[in-house]
């Protein structure tokens, strides 16, 4: 287990599609220490997730986490989730716009995102499962799942709403914290 270096937009890897997994690879050493890294990797940099092409690795896994993080601290909790391959679609048409950051990319800007998300995955132990998420929490589904195949925030953000991370502190996190918790308390996640 490592913290491993997270690539920057410009680098050739996160334009990259990510591969499958082979199921009876998932138990794999090779596997195995990448979810390894990814998770520390992550909780080093105070991410809401990371996907492995972040880290260098053309495979489709993520990892996604969120409990007392600085970052995002309007972001209700997430359990340490690890999907291999996740497969993710829209339920209906309700969307929302967030504000996000990225660890691969310096700058925030406003996403429109679907509040209501099936995923379909497997975990680290080679189970499947189903279910949908809601809220932030798909927001932070689709991102990832997004690095899976190659899209930054930079490809579906207003650019009007870009801004670096001092910036958005500076004149924007304020209004936009008061913004989602509204919505946070009306879906619940």
């Amino acid at each position: 287990m490592s913290v491993r270096p997270i690539l920057t937009i410009g680098h050739p890897l996160l334009r990259r599609e990510a591969e499958p997994v082979p199921i009876d690879e998932i138990g794999s050493a090779e596997v195995q220490g990448l979810i390894d890294d990814l998770i520390d990797t992550m909780r080093h940099a105070n991410g809401a997730g990371l996907a492995a092409n972040q880290i260098g690795v053309l495979h489709r896994v993520v990892v996604i986490e969120v409990k007392d993080n600085p970052r995002y601290p309007y972001k209700p909790p997430i359990p340490l989730t690890v999907a291999v391959n996740p497969v993710i679609g829209p339920i209906d048409d309700e969307m929302v716009r967030i504000n996000e950051g990225c660890l691969s990319v310096p700058l925030r800007g406003f996403v429109e995102r679907y509040v209501n998300v099936k995923v379909t995955y497997h975990d680290r132990h080679g189970r499947r499962h189903e279910g949908v998420v809601r809220g932030l929490t798909a927001g932070t589904w689709q991102h990832e799942c997004d690095h899976l195949d190659g899209t930054l925030i930079v490809d579906r953000a207003d650019p009007r709403t870009l801004a670096t991370w001092d910036e958005y502190e500076r004149h924007h996190r304020d209004d936009f914290v008061k913004e989602i918790t509204g919505f946070v308390n009306r879906v619940g996640s």
